[in-house]
């Protein structure tokens, strides 16, 4: 590994620095324009909460457990980290559905945390009368960011990492798109293999300017320091009062009083104040107010204690509220950690080690999806859109986080060319990997305004009667933000042959489901191929994961001589499904809809407009997917909706396909679950070579430990995903996703669970299983088959 340049002397770019050091890299060089950690780590207030709301989240957090305490031995060096204890406390009934979830989750990955009543609080002087409850979470801690900062800068340099200060780097030098070093402010070019972004609230430019678009926006971010508070037990544990958005934790006998407000003031990183080191900016109590207001209510002494210092510097947030970690999708060579939202100190352990960790190795050392900066659409990273998304984003970290809740801050950055005839049919919108598409249809105003809810869903009767549709007739599907690519050119079969696991040498007009796999057989992407020609394919993958899979599609066919075009937004894909669907396309088109086999593609016209057909089904009805040029969708649109085909929304979409336990990436399937733990083993053609084949192979060889399983749930819980799997009292899987059945009206859900080699699916069929759902548990039994249509015969008939 050649030269490797950190941007940024803060928590994130020097902790990088120790893990790469560590892993072996042995020309570091940190670039500080000012000096370390006067950007924002040094006004962090150093909670570290290792407990989040996902298993990879928890994961990544929890390792500073491990590492803050290492430092000091290892540098001898003071972090001020110290374990507490922390409560979260919830006002609502409901907030505590959330808070038994995350609690299991927790005891899963080793954490002492359990959901208490709200009278065993024990902090002395905390009015918690109006409290439904909390969560004590044992290894809540503090940690000095400074002293920790520091001590990562020591280690770094016993390892001989080069850090510099006062050095302003202008911008990343690029060839031929590849980042091969940066140029600084006076003139001087420093070369590099690679080269990471972790400027922090400074990072856009840098990275904009070498291809890199990041949703990030600083905001002015407030805290006060009281005075000291005689009685306050020693340690004071972290106390979230995650319905008012407030934190406060203990200082040395005073308080830290600090809040994720509604609304958050945006700050230019790049103005008149953006070049000043350690920046103060003004007290601003108009803003801070309601959450001093709230702090008076929580704790009364403070009434008779005075503020010592109000805090307000820079903090940098994104727009899903989720940090900006890993490779640049279009840059080689080019990576980056930023937009911490405010939990960069606690957050720099886990990802300082998985950025080493792919900078070293290539490849992300575990499942980063929910981090990944390839999740973020290009349109997102406009000043306007994160202005806008700043009216909540920020309030987002503590605010309730309902079950299927929506944003409304920056909303329609991407509409298809049908979006005016979905919403003339009474489509609620909703935002699906950046897109709007209808989550329902309704028929009355009191239907487009449902409440949100932890329990039965309000919206899951619209979601049956929108499905129950297909039984007579057929609906109409938006299936338009599907990622769409065009591979051409004299290796295009070659290339496609080891991309993939399913085997391309297919008959020209032939869809085949197949993933695409990692070195370690992970589903790195899951795609239905069509052969359009002898060197010509189509790829067709999930809207999410759009920009994810551009980028990878672009490195493994870098070595082959194809053509790669991505092709999205030139077409709207509309679904035709349900038992009419055959007829309602005879009258409008001359095609022959009978002689049409399943998994087939054909160029014709629907309503005198060009369209290519694809004889395919997520619901598990009869029907094609139609692609039409996007400038004559709305012919076809209305041709269908005249022969009587209605609009059916994407929560009925995900109740059908949940029945036929069709698998869905980013929950069901990713990067450390292999197709034979999936269940997808019909999908690999061992006669060929493909990626990933000799990982596959071995594990074929050596059996299977765990198996990714249809469960049928008694007692009509809310399953969403990452719910913990019992087995005689012991967990042996988490759930990956869930819904309740739009046509049987059954509970069901995925999960992955372990099993005994060589153990058949009849012998996990007859074992016994609970799931722990919000602080109940619920018998569940894995099913042999899906519950609607096993054998698949309205689909493929």
């Amino acid at each position: 590994m050649g030269r490797t340049i950190i941007i940024g002397g803060g928590a994130i770019g020097l902790s990088l620095a120790y893990h790469l050091a560590h892993r072996g890299a042995e020309d570091v060089v940190v670039l500080e324009r000012n000096q370390l950690t006067s950007g924002t780590s040094w006004h962090a207030a150093g909670i570290v909460g290792p407990l989040r709301a996902t298993p990879n989240m928890t994961k990544l957090a929890s390792y500073a457990l491990e590492l803050f305490p290492k430092l000091e031995t290892e540098t001898g060096m003071a972090t001020g980290y110290r374990q507490t204890g922390g409560y979260w406390l919830a006002r609502r009934p409901e907030r505590l559905d959330e808070l038994h979830r995350i609690s299991a989750l927790g005891r899963h990955f080793g954490l002492d945390a359990q959901v208490i009543d709200a009278g065993d609080v024990n902090v002395p002087g905390l009015d918690v009368s109006n409290h439904a409850g909390a969560m004590w979470v044992a290894q809540d801690a503090n940690v000095n960011p400074v002293d920790l900062c520091m001590a990562y800068a020591r280690a770094a340099r016993c390892h001989g990492v080069d850090i510099r200060e006062n050095i302003r780097v202008e911008r990343i030098v690029t060839e031929g798109g590849t980042a091969r070093g940066v140029a600084l402010a006076d003139g001087t070019i420093l070369e590099a293999e690679s080269v990471a972004i972790c400027a922090g609230a400074w990072s856009k430019p840098l990275a904009q300017a070498a291809g890199l678009d990041l949703p990030l926006q600083a905001v002015e971010h407030m805290y006060v320091v009281t005075e000291p508070m005689p009685g306050l037990p020693n340690p004071f544990p972290v106390i979230r009062d995650m319905d008012t958005g407030i934190y406060i934790k203990g200082d040395a006998g005073k308080l830290v009083i600090g809040g994720f407000e509604p609304h958050a003031k945006i700050w230019d990183a790049f103005g008149p104040e953006g070049d000043r080191p350690f920046l103060e900016m003004p007290e601003d109590w108009d803003q801070f107010m309601p959450f001093m207001e709230a702090a008076l209510k929580l704790i009364p002494a403070l009434a008779e204690t005075g503020i010592q210092h109000f805090m307000n510097g820079p903090e940098s947030f994104t727009n899903d509220t989720r940090p900006l970690v890993g490779a640049a999708p279009f840059v080689n060579g080019l990576y980056v950690a930023a937009g911490m939202n405010s939990v960069g100190i606690m957050s720099s352990a886990g990802i300082g080690r998985v950025l080493a960790d792919w900078m070293v190795d290539g490849v992300a050392p575990m499942d980063l999806w929910e981090v990944d900066v390839a999740r973020a659409d290009p349109r997102t990273a406009t000043p306007t859109h994160m202005t806008d998304r700043m009216q909540e984003s920020v309030a987002d970290l503590m605010a309730m986080h309902w079950p299927f809740k929506q944003p409304k801050a920056g909303r329609g950055i991407r509409c298809s060319a049908l979006h005016g005839s979905w919403e003339q049919k009474g489509a609620v919108f909703g935002l699906t990997a950046g897109w709007e598409r209808a989550l329902w249809y309704a028929q009355s105003d009191t239907e487009r305004d449902l409440p949100y809810s932890v329990g039965e869903q309000s919206w899951f009767p619209l979601a049956q009667r929108e499905a129950a549709q297909m039984n007579d007739g057929a609906v109409l599907l938006d299936l338009s933000p599907f990622g769409k690519f065009d591979v051409s050119g004299p290796d295009a079969l070659s290339a496609m042959n080891t991309l993939v696991c399913g085997q391309m040498d297919v008959p020209i007009g032939r869809a085949v489901y197949t993933p695409m796999l990692n070195e370690r057989a992970g589903i790195e992407g899951d795609l239905t191929v069509t052969r359009l020609g002898s060197q010509h394919f189509r790829i067709t993958s999930g809207a999410a994961t759009r920009w994810r899979d551009l980028a990878l599609l672009r490195r493994r066919f870098a070595v082959w001589s194809v053509d790669l075009q991505d092709v999205t937004e030139t077409e709207c894909v509309i679904g035709v499904m349900g038992a009419a669907a055959r007829n309602i396309l005879s009258e409008i088109s001359d095609a022959n809809w009978v002689d049409f086999p399943f998994s087939t593609v054909r160029d014709l016209m629907v309503a005198s407009i060009p369209c290519r057909a694809t004889r395919m089904s997520f619901v598990g009805e009869l029907g094609w997917e139609l692609n039409i040029p996007a400038d004559q969708a709305r012919t076809v649109f209305d041709a269908l909706t005249l022969q009587g085909a209605k609009p059916m929304g994407m929560y009925a979409l995900e109740a059908c396909r949940i029945e036929k336990a069709f698998r869905h990436w980013g929950h069901d399937l990713g990067p450390e679950i292999t197709p034979l733990e999936a269940g997808l083993g019909f999908t690999i053609d061992w006669s060929k070579d493909f990626n990933g084949k000799p990982a596959l192979e071995a594990q074929r060889a050596a059996g299977l430990s765990r198996r990714l399983c249809l469960f049928q749930v008694e007692g009509d819980p809310l399953i969403l995903h990452d719910e913990p799997i019992l087995e005689n009292g012991t967990v042996v899987g988490l759930t990956s996703s869930g819904a309740k059945g739009a046509r049987t009206g059954l509970t069901l859900a995925l999960g992955m669970i372990n099993i005994s080699p060589g153990e058949k699916l009849s012998q996990t069929c007859s074992r016994t299983f609970e799931f722990d759902i919000a602080g109940q548990t619920y018998p569940a039994r894995v099913l042999p088959h899906p519950p609607y249509d096993p054998k698949g015969e309205r689909m493929r008939g």
